[in-house]
């Protein structure tokens, strides 16, 4: 049974969505909603119960995180319904354009905050969807060309100052084993990828670093949730749903008799929700990437097993012949077009090329073939660094309601490693309706803006 606000059956998508449930939730914090006041959802048909109802609002990194983790943790015995509404579908909006490049590190090849736990979860995310897309089981994961779900062909940092490479020389002395820093000499680096300029004798390598095709990776992801759903259905009788509505959400108030909790993961529009302007301390960000390829009667190819380039920008390769590069930043934008038009690209690839010519001067052989564009939500800076925003809306809301608001926000231009562990925190907490589930580095931001 669709919601009572909706205008039409969920958008189907390429498998149509089929039907599925998931677990409980109630309130939101248990120090901070116990409301009252809302209508209830609507109810089943007769004979069955009432499935947990979930919206989730957002079908980027962090939407079809929240979504696959809360069919995942849901309690067993009970039937849930997650519902996730995106007005531009699966990856229509920045995660779906992003750069694409994964490892747990800072540009200064430091370790983050919690990187290790950041690192695992999202490749646990990425099997399941591998697994769901049919490319899971070779060692050497899907094929090597422009069209992969996943490249696996690392990352090479060449640092262009003395005072960069002292950085990240003793940085580099403590990693992740699943995700290992090696110290290279000019030599080694050129080998990797021959004509890469290293003005230092020292690059830093990731080889197990990856390179996403984020719009591939969303759609397997989605594909993922549809089998969770399944797979975690009480009975043939009580299956649990999950569905996509290709649907605007004008406001908050308008699910909160539907659902028992709406979980926001709109990136930069969350703040254009009525009840969320001025109440966020997010800032926006554009960033434009540049789209190359290499005209197809050169003889040099790039190698189909060199890693991709870390510098001033980046150079995301995805096969011999094609590669992004990124990224501009542009405060305060208001522009949430992914489409990016002459002027822009002009003046983003004035500003890309020559930071990328330094490190790999081949790069003025590749033709401009397009750009695209999306806002970042940039959070604020803390000691641990710019973290994610999560927690229980409610008193933020400011309004009483039986259905519980919950936020993921502020992923910043680190939405790829973020995702999997901030799904899975925000699930726990809002099935189990206790946000102390959540580490309080990731919900200090409603104290200090209280």
């Amino acid at each position: 049974m669709p919601p009572s606000h909706s205008h039409g059956p969920p958008l189907p998508f390429s498998p149509p969505p089929r039907s599925r449930f998931l677990p409980s939730l109630g309130s939101c914090s248990r120090r901070a909603v116990t409301s009252a006041g809302a209508s209830s959802p609507p109810p089943s048909p007769a004979g069955c119960r009432r499935p947990l109802r979930y919206a989730v609002l957002g079908a980027g990194f962090a939407g079809l995180s929240v979504a696959w983790h809360l069919l995942k943790h849901s309690p067993k015995d009970s039937r849930v319904s997650v519902d996730v509404y995106d007005e531009n579908g699966v990856g229509g909006g920045a995660s779906g354009v992003s750069g694409g490049l994964l490892h747990p590190y800072s540009p200064k090849a430091k370790l983050l905050w919690r990187g290790a736990e950041f690192w695992k979860e999202s490749m646990d995310l990425l099997r399941s969807a591998e697994q769901a897309n049919g490319t899971a089981g070779s060692e050497d994961g899907p094929r090597q060309d422009d069209d992969a779900l996943i490249w696996r062909r690392g990352i090479l940092r060449p640092p262009t100052t003395e005072k960069a490479a002292d950085i990240l020389l003793e940085n580099a002395q403590s990693c992740l084993q699943s995700c290992s820093l090696q110290v290279l000499d000019s030599d080694a680096a050129q080998r990797l990828i021959p004509g890469l300029r290293v003005p230092l004798n020292l690059a830093v390598y990731m080889p197990l670093a990856l390179n996403i095709n984020p719009k591939k990776y969303l759609q397997a992801l989605f594909y993922a949730c549809q089998t969770m759903a399944e797979k975690a259905s009480v009975s043939p009788t009580e299956q649990n749903e999950f569905k996509l509505y290709k649907e605007h959400i004008d406001n908050l108030q308008q699910l909160s008799g539907d659902y028992d909790s709406v979980i926001v993961c709109l990136g930069a529009k969350a703040t254009l929700l009525p009840e969320l302007t001025n109440k966020l301390p997010l800032r926006n960000c554009r960033g434009v990437i540049a789209e190359f390829q290499l005209p197809l009667e050169t003889m040099e190819k790039y190698g189909s097993q060199s890693p991709s380039i870390l510098a001033d920008v980046w150079l995301a390769f995805q096969g011999p012949c094609t590669v992004s590069i990124g990224s501009t930043w542009q405060w305060k934008s208001d522009n949430y077009a992914s489409s990016v038009s002459g002027e822009e690209a002009l003046t983003a690839t004035q500003e890309l090329l020559p930071k990328a010519s330094a490190v790999y001067p081949g790069i003025s052989k590749w033709d401009y073939v397009g750009a695209r564009a999306g806002i970042r939500a940039m959070p604020p800076l803390t000691a641990n660094g710019s973290l994610p925003l999560l927690g229980c809306l409610n008193d933020v809301i400011g309004e009483r309601s039986n259905c519980a608001f919950w936020l993921v926000g502020g992923l910043g231009a680190r939405g790829l490693l973020y995702h999997g562990l901030v799904g899975k925190l925000t699930a726990k907490a809002v099935v189990s309706g206790d946000e102390t589930i959540i580490p309080s580095e990731f919900t200090c931001w409603k104290v200090s803006k209280a």
